[in-house]
């Protein structure tokens, strides 16, 4: 399963793998335009841990995860 959402001008990821019947294990994977240098993390994916979750837990989580790393990327919205 794959999802994309779109947070500040970047691409959210995520992809889902069946960890178990109906628990899922989640990576997510930013894209969007040029990065700082020294940000190795964009275009990487990224395992979140503490799963397996539930699909809908799964989607959750790995866009929070998402976000939050763009949040560091480009420093407070103001």
């Amino acid at each position: 399963m794959d999802r994309v959402t779109e947070y500040r001008g970047f691409d959210i990821h995520v992809d889902l793998r069946i960890a178990a019947k109906d628990m899922f294990d989640v990576w997510f994977q930013i894209e969007g335009p040029m990065a700082p240098p020294g940000v190795a993390a964009l275009g990487k994916r990224i395992k979140v841990f503490g799963g397996p979750y539930s699909s809908r837990w799964a989607y959750l989580v790995a866009e929070l995860a998402g976000r939050a790393a763009v949040d560091v990327i480009l420093g407070p919205d103001e």
